[in-house]
This record gives C-alpha cells, sequence and structure tokens, in this order.
C-alpha cells in the first residue's frame, strides 16, 4: 500500500528542496526533517511495551517503542540525511547500509555493497529519498527479504506513480510512505519535476 503525506507542512519543504537556491546544509536538514515526518505516520499503530523508568518520584512503568526491534536500512548516498535524522530519535535501534550504482544506459541498478545488520524477526525500514523507475527500491528489498525480517516499511521524499507501480506489482506486502508522488519520468528517467541528484545535492557533489 502506498500512502502519501497531506501535511501543509511537508508540502513546503518539499517546495524548498525543489529550489536551485536552497544550499546543501539546509537540504539535508529538510531531508532530516521530511524523514521524521514519514516514520511518525510509518509508526502511527506499531505496538508499545510496558518500561520501567526512574523518574522525579522514583520507579514507574510507562508504554515504550521497543526500538532494537527497528532495523534502519538506507542506500548509500543519498539516503544518509533521512538515517541520521531517524538514528536522532531511535537511538537504540541499528542501521544497515547498502550502496548500488545505476547504469546511465540501461537505468538499472548493481548493488555493490552490504552491510545489513541480523533483520531476523525485525521491522526493517528501508529509506531512499527518490523512488524513480523503482529498481533500486526493488533491488533492496529483495535482498533484505532474504533476511527474514517480520516486515519491510519503506520511508521515500519524491516518487514517481511508474516507480511505485512497479514497486507495488512486485511486493505487495510492502507498505510505502512517500511525502510527494509527482507527475512522471521523463525519457532518461529523472522524475518530473523532482529535485535533482539529491546525493549530490546534500553533499555539493555538483
Amino acid at each position: 500500500m502506498v500512502y502519501q503525506l497531506s501535511n501543509p507542512i511537508v508540502k513546503s519543504l518539499i517546495t524548498s528542496l525543489r529550489d536551485v537556491n536552497t544550499d546543501a546544509l539546509r537540504f539535508k536538514h529538510i531531508v532530516m526533517e521530511l524523514s521524521r515526518f514519514l516514520v511518525y505516520e510509518a509508526l502511527k499503530d506499531i505496538e508499545m511495551t510496558p518500561k520501567v523508568i526512574t523518574t522525579w518520584k522514583g520507579e514507574d512503568t510507562f508504554a515504550s517503542i521497543k526500538e532494537e526491534d527497528i532495523v534502519f536500512v538506507t542506500v548509500l548516498r543519498a539516503g544518509m540525511p533521512m538515517i541520521e535524522g531517524l538514528n536522532n530519535l531511535f537511538v537504540s535501534s541499528p542501521s544497515g547500509f547498502l550502496a548500488m550504482k545505476r547504469d546511465e544506459v540501461t537505468h538499472k541498478s548493481k548493488l555493490y555493497f552490504d552491510r545489513v545488520p541480523d533483520c531476523k524477526g525485525k521491522r526493517v525500514i528501508l529509506v531512499d529519498p527518490m523512488v524513480a523507475t523503482g529498481g533500486s527500491l526493488c533491488d533492496a528489498i529483495e535482498l533484505l527479504k532474504t533476511k527474514d525480517p517480520h516486515s519491510i516499511t519503506t520511508l521515500n521524499i519524491i516518487a514517481s506513480p511508474e516507480g511505485l507501480s512497479v514497486v507495488q506489482k512486485a511486493y505487495g506486502d510492502v507498505d510505502i510512505y512517500v511525502a510527494q508522488i509527482d507527475k512522471s519520468l521523463n525519457d532518461d528517467k529523472f522524475i518530473l519535476p523532482g529535485l535533482g541528484d539529491a546525493g549530490d545535492r546534500s553533499y555539493n557533489t555538483l
């Protein structure tokens, strides 16, 4: 299932990302903030567990998310600001990293780095700012499924309808939370109107 955020603050932040005058530092900060909006929505129904803590009046028990059962995985390099923002919220959750490179001729991605912790029985949240053709996201999901997670959810900033359709068709059991679904892909498989290359803009690789 695909869930698109509708909050006006999210839409305003997306507009700032599209602006070519937004510098790398601001761009990364916005991506981090949008990641938090996405995870708030994705985990709104997560089961909570009792946790004993020490308060100013002594020990007491309160509801808490078991962070150790959530694994955040990102696709390098563009996804780094997303996972950094989530790490600040979930300090006890492990993180994993995948690296893929898109062939500019075939538009297909190739995995060349896999450093993902144990996912068996855990909720995996895969973060990647852009879903263009959907190929990279499908490849990442396919790999993560071999690690026997409880579930896989993706968080994405911008997506094309074509890319989302590809992912949904291949992995209907994966929930996709996206901040903005754009109009289409162009002939070079770039999202329109999009925001350019998220990795380049985050790290001034221009």
